[in-house]
């Protein structure tokens, strides 16, 4: 996995051209006019992105295919051929979530440059790991030098709202794209500076969404004679029940294997109990302890499910025939979701309550034990001197659950370095990205592929 420094500067622009711009700082001025395209989903609108990105594409002379999977719902794959070993797959979504102006600093779709960041949705989610991608997609063409693996880039649609429009259609109908591929890069992980230590997640795994509507059918009329029961009350009841009665708590392998990571670097009131997070768990009140400390660790100990959506009657003197609730639900990735489903409907037998699954997905876990884990692991040592690599957890899901379902290895990372305050600006108000930070994890994603794809 030795890259000598020649081939690097290479890869790097460096040697490109005498006057050539270096390629992250193309990557800087790629990503500002990328933020500017509007692909909020919904409704999406990705044929935007593809026709950016192709445009690139074609000014380096690089061939690429696209395919819409409803009008305006673009995807788009491009291939560097190489040797035999299996073929990297880089991944990426193009879609962003909306953002509401008028909380924002700016507008949310400026690309604006200021304070040392570049501020605008999808920065942070997906965006800005798309163009470092693209970056290394490009230094590899312009070096030349021959691949010991083909190397494909995918740009979908649709991630943030399931996929099905995005990396799932393409799995379905241009199954050619990942024929082949042994390994994948995707977002779900980066760099976090920690008060003792700069570790970088790599997600490996990631609790499994299974979306259920409740719908519950009963007597209709006014609401100055209420019935025994009615479709309100039946819901009112199930999500009762559900409320009453948390899922236990369950410690996978690789929610293990993360706390036992992260005891490494925890203050002293969470070391030990990090080190041995099975035992801790059932300590009374820990659960809620680890709860008010950090939801997202607490999520990973169990099962969840959170109430987001209710319906019922469009007027307040009527009783409804029906109404609903729509839950989210995220399951440990240790067993089917129809099993999981299945204890719901029992839970709730007594409510004349009918579950409904909007979306489940499958469970699957990526080992560490790849040639890009372990590059990963090699690149980010070298390059960042006393930092460590975590396999990680992700309480939410990417497109990496579809190619987990192929069986490629598939690794949720991007080697930025993203302070821990940053955070909840994914999705949030005020997404941006450090300029220096970004640049810098341009040359560091190059540097942890060409690993990878030269012999």
């Amino acid at each position: 996995m030795r890259i000598h420094m020649a081939l690097l500067l290479t890869l790097l622009g460096i040697a490109h051209s005498a006057d050539a711009q270096s390629i992250e700082d193309e990557a800087l001025d790629w990503l500002q006019s990328f933020v500017q395209i509007d692909t909020v989903n919904p409704p999406g609108n990705e044929t935007r992105a593809v026709e950016f990105i192709a445009r690139i594409l074609e000014a380096e002379g690089i061939p690429y295919q696209t395919a819409e999977s409803a009008p305006g719902r673009g995807n788009l794959w491009a291939r560097l051929e190489g040797g035999d070993e299996p073929a990297l797959i880089m991944l990426q979504h193009t879609d962003v979530v909306p953002a509401d102006p008028q909380y924002w600093t700016t507008d949310p779709l400026s690309g604006e440059i200021r304070d040392g960041f570049l501020w605008g949705r999808g920065t942070l989610d997906m965006k800005g790991t798309g163009i470092s991608q693209l970056a290394t997609f490009i230094s590899l063409h312009r070096a030349g030098v021959p691949l010991n693996r083909d190397v494909v880039l995918v740009a979908t649609a649709d991630e943030e709202a399931g996929g099905l429009y995005g990396a799932g259609w393409l799995v379905e109908n241009h199954p050619e794209i990942f024929a082949g591929a042994g390994l994948l890069i995707n977002e779900g992980g980066n760099g976090e500076q920690s008060a003792k230590e700069l570790i970088f997640n790599v997600e490996v795994t990631q609790k499994v969404p299974v979306w259920l509507r409740l719908v519950a059918v009963d007597t209709p009329g006014h609401g100055s004679m209420p019935n025994a029961t009615s479709s309100v009350t039946r819901i009112v009841d199930a999500l009762g029940i559900l409320r009453a009665n948390p899922f236990p708590p369950r410690i996978v392998p690789a929610v293990d294997a993360m706390f036992q990571s992260l005891s490494l670097s925890a203050s002293p009131e969470w070391e030990e109990d990090f080190s041995n997070i099975g035992n801790a768990i059932n300590e009374p009140g820990f659960p809620e302890k680890l709860q008010a400390y950090s939801p997202f660790l607490h999520a990973l100990t169990r099962d969840t499910c959170s109430m987001t959506r209710l319906g019922a009657s469009n007027k307040i003197n009527v009783v409804p025939p029906e109404a609903w609730a729509e839950i989210d639900c995220r399951i440990l990735p240790d067993r089917p979701s129809d099993v999981f489903v299945d204890e719901m409907r029992d839970m709730m037998r007594d409510t004349g309550v009918n579950i409904e699954v909007i979306m489940a997905f499958t469970p699957a876990v990526s080992s560490t034990n790849t040639l890009l884990y372990r590059a990963i692991e090699k690149v980010t040592a070298e390059r960042h001197p006393g930092s460590r690599v975590m396999p990680s957890v992700a309480s939410g899901f990417t497109d990496s659950h579809f190619t987990r379902d192929l069986g490629i290895a598939s690794y949720g990372f991007d080697p930025i370095v993203v302070p821990e305050s940053e955070f909840s600006r994914i999705h949030g108000n005020d997404e941006r990205v450090n300029v220096a930070a970004f640049k810098r994890g341009v040359i560091d994603h190059l540097a942890i592929i060409s690993a990878v794809v030269y012999d």
